[in-house]
């Protein structure tokens, strides 16, 4: 704050009339203001002009949200039958007609079907070709004791298997091979087991005896010593169902069985397409056609409508 000496010079002199600014009193004033420095007035320092930004701007600019895109579309899970061989077409056609095998979202038809897949499918399928009768394969129950290790009762298929297991339709400890306590449901179905697994659901029979030389003079495979011995039964009654034969629908004319070798599930498909044998059994296209199947002789079953004779 000024002295109170300091005022009291002041006053007079801004009470008194300035003529101009080289007027003694005018000097006096000035000479006064600029003797104490804290009654000039700091300049103000000019505004800097801001550069204009705008509101959407920052030093990583977010890029724009995509447009929204459409839903996907529903893929087809029609099976590409093009890589497939033509002879196996007609009954691929017809078994995937039945809408009774389960693909999924993979549909191809070109690679291999493994053990639990071919096991679901067998059961799925023979049950739908016989339906309402007594040729159909029961499926395990969940508190039916596991055969096998490593299907335990809450396996997704082990319905299917158990059921076959216990119908002494595939080899199991329950059927006397002790060696068969896993199943091995992810492994590749091999060829012999394709035809071992099926027979029995075509004949609905014991399997006879057979030999390498029955095969090599039956079928006359040049490999037929490869095919173990617990198929060399199922192959040879193969070749008695003629031209229902699993192997002839499936592999068509060959003189090499290759019994190790994977299996397709066209293959597969192919064979699941009759159930039967010499003439009597069912196949997908009876289904489709509107024929039952053959009523098995039980009192569950509703007898078939009588027909009135014409007059």
């Amino acid at each position: 704050m000024l002295s109170d000496l300091r005022i009291s010079l002041l006053i007079p002199l801004l009470l008194m009339p300035i003529g101009c600014a080289n007027s003694p009193n005018a000097q006096s004033l000035q000479q006064a203001i600029q003797a104490d420095p804290r009654l000039t007035p700091a300049p103000s320092p000019l505004p800097t002009p801001s550069t204009p930004q705008s509101p959407t701007s920052s030093p990583n600019p977010t890029p724009h949200s995509p447009l929204p895109t459409p839903p996907d579309r529903t893929p087809d899970l029609t099976p590409d039958l093009t890589p497939v061989p033509s002879q196996l077409h007609p009954y691929l056609k017809d078994v995937l007609a039945l809408e009774t095998i389960p693909l999924g979202n993979d549909t191809s038809l070109i690679k291999n079907i493994t053990r639990r897949e071919y096991a679901h499918w067998l059961v799925i399928v023979n049950n739908r070709l016989h339906a309402n009768t007594t040729k159909q394969i029961r499926l395990a129950t969940s508190n039916t004791p596991p055969t096998f290790q490593d299907i335990p009762s809450d396996d997704p298929d082990f319905p299917a298997i158990q059921g076959l297991a216990e119908a002494g339709l595939i080899p199991s400890p329950l059927s006397g091979d002790s060696t068969a306590t896993l199943f091995r449901p992810n492994a590749p179905l091999t060829r012999e087991d394709l035809i071992l697994w099926k027979v029995p659901l075509d004949t609905r029979q014991a399997l006879p005896t057979a030999t390498i030389d029955s095969i090599q003079q039956t079928w006359g495979f040049q490999d037929a010593s490869k095919i173990a011995p617990k198929a060399l039964r199922a192959v040879y009654m193969d070749f008695q169902n003629s031209d229902q034969s699993n192997i002839r629908r499936a592999l068509g004319y060959t003189t090499l069985f290759q019994p190790k070798r994977s299996v397709t599930r066209a293959e597969a498909i192919a064979v699941l397409w009759y159930f039967g044998f010499q003439g009597d059994g069912i196949s997908a296209q009876d289904i489709l056609k509107g024929r039952p199947s053959s009523p098995s002789p039980s009192p569950s079953v509703s007898p078939s409508p009588s027909v009135s004779p014409s007059p």
